[in-house]
């Protein structure tokens, strides 16, 4: 049997650093680029590298003079930058295995630098075009995130602000006092506990005017759809601040309109209620009521031009066998359209409970997520991001909760919205 020239294994490990792998299968080109960027590895690792995890590790040992943070932050950039490059060690490691593998097989490899660049620039181009993306979203992205959760593990507060005093690594502690002390535990489970309901509901609410304002438009016998079209993109067309601003004045409790003028005047029209005076903003209930109706308003228009393309493009046949076979209207949305809706719009409806879950504004505008307090800092209508906006704000802010009641978030919002994506088959795009 005659013997093979390369041994694949043997170039996958000498890849180890990087370039011996590929000088060992007599590509002396790219062996030299890739072994200038191994020696660039070490001066980083040996300059920067090193220092940068020491100092992520003790966040300093002198204060005023050490700023933990910023040791903190320039760890978690280079364990992004270690990440980059193992990624990089693995793929030059495939790439020695693949082409020895490919010269045991008597195929043509690329061996100088202009057959490297030719083959780069025909196999590998689209790659060149998205590296420089991931590369920004590493850094826009996964890095804020990887600070994000080191800040939760450390003692950052009012107590601890660097640099004139040090951080300390704390473990656990802030997660355990979310729990363990009764302050935190109160306004962490009375603000996650409204947080859902607020979730649950603006987003229903919202999601079942769009759907229901959308199918009533669409009817034949509707006149003048287009002026009903203008007319439902409004709240959409102004911008949230100035509509959730105009709200706030709109619900005040003693000059606002809803309690003069709008209250009034279903009380003429239907004389056995009395409403009386409605404490819209000093209420923690009716301003959860309010709240909600409020995203409702905002959050429908957005629903509704979704739906309205989605009735235009439900085939009539369906209607007319359905009509033959006797279907009640109410058959005909719950067996055909609905379920039309739902195919196209499922992941939609789904981003809408998403968003709203970290929905800041309309909860900050619109009473500063009061009336009261919950204890912790947290208002009564607070969720849990404008919770962490006055953790973060307040005269004795609590970063190092901020962060830990941050990851829970994205706990919940990332395995809630799998869950659901999975239950729809959102992600099977390429059956549709």
């Amino acid at each position: 049997m005659e013997q093979k020239q390369h041994n694949p294994r043997v170039a996958m490990w000498l890849s180890l650093i990087l370039g011996l792998g590929q000088f060992y299968n007599k590509q002396k080109a790219k062996g030299a680029f890739l072994l200038t960027v191994f020696f660039l590895e070490l001066i980083e690792i040996v300059t920067f590298g090193i220092p940068a995890i020491q100092g992520l590790i003790t966040l300093g040992d002198t204060p005023v003079i050490d700023h933990s943070l910023f040791l903190l932050i320039k760890g978690a950039m280079q364990l992004i930058l270690f990440l980059v490059m193992i990624i990089v060690h693995i793929i030059c490691m495939r790439d020695a295995k693949k082409t020895a593998e490919m010269l045991n097989q008597g195929m043509k490899v690329p061996m100088t630098a202009k057959e490297t660049l030719q083959t780069i620039y025909e196999n590998s181009f689209p790659y060149l075009l998205t590296i420089p993306a991931y590369l920004a979203m590493t850094f826009a992205i996964v890095f804020p995130v990887l600070v994000t959760v080191f800040i939760a593990f450390t003692n950052y507060d009012f107590r601890h602000i660097p640099p004139q005093k040090l951080l300390d690594w704390v473990g656990f502690e802030n997660f355990v006092n979310m729990v363990g002390l009764s302050t935190f535990r109160s306004a962490f489970s009375s603000v996650l506990s409204w947080t859902f309901i607020w979730t649950l509901a603006a987003s229903t609410l919202q999601i079942v005017l769009g759907v229901f304002t959308a199918i009533i438009a669409n009817q034949p016998f509707i006149k003048f759809k287009r002026i009903f079209g203008v007319i439902f993109l409004l709240p959409w067309a102004v911008p949230a601040f100035i509509s959730i601003m105009s709200f706030g004045n709109f619900f005040n409790d003693s000059i606002g309109a809803m309690n003069v003028q709008v209250l009034p005047f279903i009380e003429k029209i239907l004389p056995f209620l009395d409403f009386g005076i409605v404490p819209w903003k000093t209420d923690p209930t009716w301003t959860k009521i309010a709240v909600v109706m409020v995203q409702g308003w905002l959050g429908f228009p957005y629903i509704y031009i979704l739906v309205s393309g989605i009735l235009q493009s439900i085939p009539s046949d369906l209607y007319e066998a359905a009509i033959i076979d006797g279907a009640s209207a109410w058959q005909k949305f719950w067996k055909i359209t609905l379920p039309m809706i739902l195919v196209v719009a499922a992941p939609t409806f789904i981003s809408q409970y998403t968003f709203n879950f970290n929905n800041f504004s309309i909860i900050y505008l619109f009473n500063n997520g009061g009336p009261g307090s919950v204890g912790g800092g947290a208002g009564s209508t607070d969720i849990l991001i404008s919770w962490i906006y006055k953790l973060t704000t307040q005269t004795s802010p609590q970063f190092s909760m901020a962060s830990a009641v941050t990851l829970i978030i994205s706990l919940i919002v990332i395995s809630v919205s799998l869950i659901t994506f999975k239950k729809f088959n959102a992600f099977d795009m390429e059956d549709r």
